[in-house]
């Protein structure tokens, strides 16, 4: 793939709303697109960083490259409603404070939890709602560390969008270790623990080895499995690599293996050619050395995947990288 613009170093450096024209490959958007940029990302979340500008997309290819549609604002996001309300308020020197005050109500009109998750999915124990956790099917629980709520980088399709919007009604996150396990250990049915957010892989392990040592310090017998959710193979393959934790991270899936558990990377690519880069084979090697395994996940999207071949492309990569 040609991408004329390389960076050099590994250290995460994000892009958002706030600071995304520092992004040198813009020179590749006409000044609508920018614009696009602007007025969508007041009201959705965005966020990419440098391994996704650099190695991922195709800037020859803008605006119709898959991974600049997967983490990108574009218009087709908002209805026209919705975009020349915002288009408007942006454009009329709004304060900061209207600006915010027109985008939250724009958000509560595109369904921030659908099916009635905050109600029906949120776990009790005795009388206190654990608002950091769903449990919706009976043999799992997803649990939200209060730290995990953000990821390298968001996807465009992302339901769980509010976590990263300031909306704090709508949101799942949980500190207290202590009550997940009591849940676990009375609700004897459930097999299969999965940390999800966000991205649990965005905390520091010193952060994410104490949920996890405290979950294996307390022994509990019908828990099998320890699923992590995360898209940083895809995103940021160095947090496996040559992040000040890596090898740390690494370690914490070794002592999960080796307590008799079994650990599960529930890794997303949405694309091959997120499975290309020599930073994504050397992580997916370095995670298995732990005895864990990965396990792939992705939905359907039109302009990004919606293709059989890219499919057929995609198991090929994972069969070759194990």
């Amino acid at each position: 793939m040609n991408n004329p613009i390389m960076a050099k170093s590994i250290t995460y450096q994000s892009f958002a709303q706030h600071n995304y024209k520092q992004i040198p490959q813009l020179i590749y958007l006409n000044d609508e697109q920018i614009k696009d940029i602007e007025i969508v990302s007041h009201v959705l979340p965005f966020k990419t960083n440098n391994y996704v500008v650099n190695e991922l997309i195709n800037w020859e290819n803008v605006p119709d490259d898959p991974i600049y549609t997967l983490t990108f604002p574009k218009k087709e996001m908002l209805t026209e409603e919705h975009y020349n309300l915002m288009k408007k308020v942006i454009e009329s020197g709004a304060s900061k404070d209207e600006i915010k005050k027109a985008a939250h109500a724009i958000r509560l009109q595109l369904n921030p939890h659908p099916a009635g998750q905050l109600e029906h999915n949120i776990p009790m124990i005795e009388d206190y709602k654990l608002t950091g956790m769903q449990h919706k099917y009976r043999e799992t629980v997803l649990f939200f560390p209060s730290q995990g709520q953000t990821c390298h980088a968001y996807c465009s399709f992302c339901f769980r969008w509010p976590q990263f919007v300031g909306m704090d009604e709508w949101k799942f996150a949980m500190r207290e270790t202590e009550l997940l396990i009591k849940y676990l250990q009375e609700h004897k049915e459930v097999t299969d623990l999965l940390f999800t957010g966000g991205d649990p892989m965005i905390m520091k392990n010193k952060i994410f080895s104490t949920y996890i040592d405290a979950i294996l310090d307390a022994d509990i017998p019908n828990l099998q499995t320890i699923r992590i959710g995360t898209k940083a193979l895809g995103y940021w393959p160095y947090k496996f690599i040559t992040d000040d934790d890596a090898d740390d991270t690494l370690r914490t899936f070794e002592k999960i293996v080796k307590s008799g558990k079994n650990l599960a990377i529930m890794a997303h690519f949405n694309h091959p050619v997120e499975l290309s880069t020599k930073a994504v084979k050397k992580a997916i090697k370095r995670v298995l050395q732990t005895g864990a395994q990965i396990r792939t996940q992705s939905p359907v999207m039109k302009n990004i995947n919606a293709d059989p071949k890219i499919w057929a492309a995609m198991w090929r990569k994972q069969v070759n990288l194990n």
